[in-house]
């Protein structure tokens, strides 16, 4: 069976990515590294180097990565939807939203938060500086989600 290893957002503002998911969400660089590679067949890059960072939690390899790249030659962004479209939607993460949310605000990231409760769960809405639509499930969820 297939298991995911990452998600991958490219970015042409690495600092403020970082500063996002990493100063705000609390996500530990796990690794910081350029790499050449097949790029331009794999993936119709302009370039066979790119940056990679990966962010997750150092103490629970399991939980997840979110890999930001920087490679030369990127598309400029879309539009992003108002509501659900085709393809991507988002990336979803567990947070301390009384902890995550106030650290956003200031650092200055993530846009206004949509926060609402979806039963006895608080969920907000953020943006990444990629444009990245991020869910956050208050810490609380875990629990609910095991037993489901």
């Amino acid at each position: 069976m297939a298991r995911i290893h990452h998600s991958a957002i490219v970015t042409r503002d690495l600092a403020a990515s970082l500063t996002f998911w990493r100063d705000g969400l609390g996500l530990d660089v796990l690794m910081d590294h350029s790499f050449e590679g097949p790029w331009p067949s794999l993936f119709g890059a302009a370039t066979s180097e790119l940056h990679s960072v990966f962010l997750g939690e150092t103490d629970d390899p399991a939980s997840g990565i979110v890999e930001l790249v920087v490679i030369e030659g990127t598309a400029p962004p879309g539009t992003e939807p108002v509501g659900p479209a085709e393809g991507f939607f988002l990336l979803s993460l567990y947070a301390d939203l009384d902890a995550v949310l106030p650290r956003l605000a200031g650092l200055g990231v993530g846009g206004t938060p949509t926060v609402e409760a979806v039963g006895p769960v608080r969920l907000a809405v953020v943006h990444d500086p990629n444009g990245v639509r991020v869910e956050l499930m208050d810490d609380g969820a875990r629990e609910g989600m095991a037993s489901l």
